[in-house]
C-alpha cells in the first residue's frame, strides 16, 4: 500500500516549546490511522501542519511521493485533505444542505453573465445523493436548521461536507467526544465506511475502546515524538497505555 502522505523528519516550534521532534508517519489510502497520546503529546499540533493551519520550521512532506509545500488550509484542500474539528464548524442557523456547500454553493444563471442565485435544489438533491452514498439515514429533513439536530447527526453532517468534495484525507479530531453510545456507533461507522470508499481517515480520540475497533493501525505519541504504530489486530489498551505513559516501545528493542 503505497502512502498518500508521508511526513519525514517534521519538527515545529511555538517559542521555546517544540511541539513535535522529528516525527516520521505514514497516511494510506483506503484504511484508518488512529493517532493516540496525552495532552502535550503532539497530536493537535500534527493535525494542524497537515491542514494547514500551521507551517513546519524542518523536514519534509510528501503528497503521492512529490515533495509538497502546506501553508494554508487552502493548500490543504487542494491536496484534497480536510478536517472534522471537535467544534464542527457548522452554521446553526442553516439548514443540511446550505451546511454542505458552505462557502462552495452551486448557483443557477437568471440573467446571463448578470444575475446569478443560489441553486437550493440542486444542493439539497446532491447532499441527499451523498447521505445515501454515505449510509447516513439518520437525517430526514433536508430543511432541518442544523441548531435542531442531535450530536450525532451534526458530526455526519460535518463529515459529509467534507467528503461532498472528493476529500482523500479526512481528519475527525475527536469525533465521539459528548456523543451517546448510538450516535457514537454511528460515526465510526462512518469512519469505517470512508475508509472502505478508498479514503485515508486521520482518528484523533483518547478513547481507546473506539480507537481499537476501528482503526486499522494505530500511531502513538510522545513529548512531540512517534513513539511507535501497531495494528490494532495486534495490540491492546495495556500497550497503548504504556507507550503513551513511558514513551518506550518494547518492540523496537528486538
Amino acid at each position: 500500500m503505497s502512502p498518500v502522505i508521508e511526513i519525514k523528519g517534521v519538527k515545529k516550534s511555538f517559542g521555546a516549546v517544540a511541539a513535535l521532534k522529528g516525527v516520521d508517519l505514514e497516511f494510506n489510502l483506503g484504511e484508518v490511522l488512529a493517532i493516540v497520546g496525552d495532552n502535550g503529546a503532539g497530536k493537535s499540533t500534527l493535525i494542524k501542519v497537515l491542514s494547514g493551519v500551521c507551517d513546519i520550521d524542518e523536514g519534509r512532506i510528501l503528497i503521492d511521493g512529490n515533495a509538497a509545500s502546506i501553508k494554508s488550509p487552502a493548500d490543504a484542500k487542494h491536496f484534497g485533505i480536510e478536517t472534522v474539528y471537535q467544534d464542527l464548524a457548522l452554521c446553526d442557523n442553516l439548514d443540511v444542505p446550505s451546511n454542505v456547500f458552505l462557502g462552495r454553493e452551486l448557483t443557477k444563471t437568471i440573467i446571463p453573465g448578470v444575475f446569478k442565485v443560489f441553486d437550493h435544489r440542486s444542493m439539497r438533491q446532491r447532499t441527499r445523493k451523498l447521505l445515501d452514498d454515505l449510509h447516513i439515514g439518520n437525517l430526514e429533513s433536508m430543511t432541518s436548521l442544523v441548531h435542531n439536530l442531535s450530536g450525532g447527526q451534526r458530526q455526519s453532517v460535518a463529515i459529509a461536507k467534507t467528503v461532498c468534495f472528493d476529500a482523500r484525507v479526512i481528519i475527525m479530531d475527536e469525533p465521539t467526544a459528548a456523543l451517546g453510545v448510538m450516535q457514537t456507533r454511528q460515526v465510526l461507522d462512518l469512519a469505517k465506511r470512508l475508509s472502505k470508499r478508498g479514503c485515508c481517515v486521520i482518528y484523533i480520540s483518547h478513547i481507546m475502546r473506539d480507537v481499537l475497533e476501528t482503526a486499522d493501525r494505530i500511531a502513538v505519541m510522545k513529548s512531540g515524538r512517534v513513539v511507535g504504530v501497531r495494528r490494532s489486530a495486534e495490540t491492546d489498551s495495556d500497550e497503548l497505555v504504556f507507550m503513551m505513559i513511558s514513551g518506550e516501545d518494547r518492540k523496537s528493542r528486538h
